[in-house]
């Protein structure tokens, strides 16, 4: 597995990682020992990039890689935690002092003494722009609570003003074949400034699988029927932003564009995997056979610039009219 250095945090990692948010049971139930077989799949394929949040699950998805880490004793794995959504969204609940408890109790279900990277997740936007905030998440490098910190983002404002901080490490952002808005502004800022880019929601909540009809229905417990609308939390997080009928079609013409040997899944990832500036990318797996397939598209040869500008081009004509400018 090709390895890349993320941004300030100095460390290696695999350019394909593993997202953990479905560990939670987000997304419909999620058994122990299911969830613990996806993750050792994924480092058995050299997965070494682990994401999860203290909000996945209220912890659950926490105290799950905790449990692998104890057992994996590899100390080449890296694990990224985000905090900030266990309170009511509101700035002034992004203290020095949450910082601390929320690290606290990251350590406890992760089991271990310091956090590899913590993420601020999705905060409201003005947060980003707060001095005290940032010399919070300062003062927990300091004081041995965590090695590095990033943000998480909704927007390509948010990215950028988080950049121009000399301390963020790196920057989670939701980018793919349907959501091109990063590429203008905030990959190239990005690595002018040695800050790292974790892609997020890499398959579109899944529609990029190509697996997907406008019949689709999926369980009321999974964000994908409860929060189109945006009423649970950022409404991009879920397609895209794309609405779903849409977002099909296109999907369906995207999955002609693969090239021979590889999914409809598997060109996404490698589309993104592409894109300069991208340390590594974070599609989610709900069994082990999933896990693997996405890691083996790092071995994929690249897409050829015939196939980059199809993507694009299905972009512009589908989907650039139909996306938010938000995203």
């Amino acid at each position: 597995m090709e390895q890349r250095v993320l941004g300030r945090t100095g460390r290696p990692v695999s350019v394909i990682g593993l997202g953990t948010w479905q560990l939670g049971a987000d997304w419909g139930a999620v058994l122990e020992d299911d969830a613990l077989a996806v993750l050792n799949a994924a480092a058995d394929a050299g997965v070494t990039f682990f994401d999860t949040a203290d909000v996945y699950g209220d912890g659950r998805s926490e105290q799950l890689i905790g449990r692998f880490l104890k057992e994996r004793q590899d100390p080449g794995l890296m694990v990224a935690t985000k905090l900030g959504r266990r309170l009511p969204q509101l700035p002034e609940n992004y203290t020095l002092a949450n910082f601390r408890e929320w690290t606290d109790r990251s350590r406890r279900n992760l089991g271990v003494e310091r956090l590899d990277l913590v993420q601020l997740h999705c905060p409201p936007s003005s947060v980003y722009s707060s001095d005290a905030v940032f010399d919070g998440l300062d003062t927990l490098v300091e004081e041995g609570r965590t090695a590095a910190y990033g943000v998480s983002v909704e927007t390509c404002e948010e990215a950028l003003t988080a950049i121009a901080r000399p301390g963020v490490a790196s920057v989670q952002i939701i980018l793919n074949p349907f959501r091109l808005k990063p590429l203008d502004r905030v990959l190239p800022a990005a690595a002018r400034a040695g800050v790292g880019i974790i892609a997020r929601v890499p398959l579109a909540s899944g529609l990029l699988s190509g697996k997907y009809t406008k019949d689709t229905l999926f369980g009321a417990d999974d964000h994908r029927t409860y929060n189109r609308d945006g009423s649970a939390f950022d409404q991009g997080e879920t397609f895209s932003g794309v609405d779903f009928a849409t977002g099909v079609e296109a999907a369906e013409e995207f999955a002609r564009l693969a090239p021979p040997g590889a999914t409809s899944a598997q060109t996404a990832l490698r589309w993104i995997v592409q894109q300069p500036g991208v340390s590594t990318v974070i599609p989610g797996a709900r069994n082990p056979a999933q896990a693997r397939v996405n890691a083996e598209t790092a071995a994929l040869p690249p897409l050829s610039e015939q196939t980059l500008r199809a993507v694009r081009e299905l972009y512009d004509r589908r989907l650039r009219a139909q996306v938010h400018p938000r995203w």
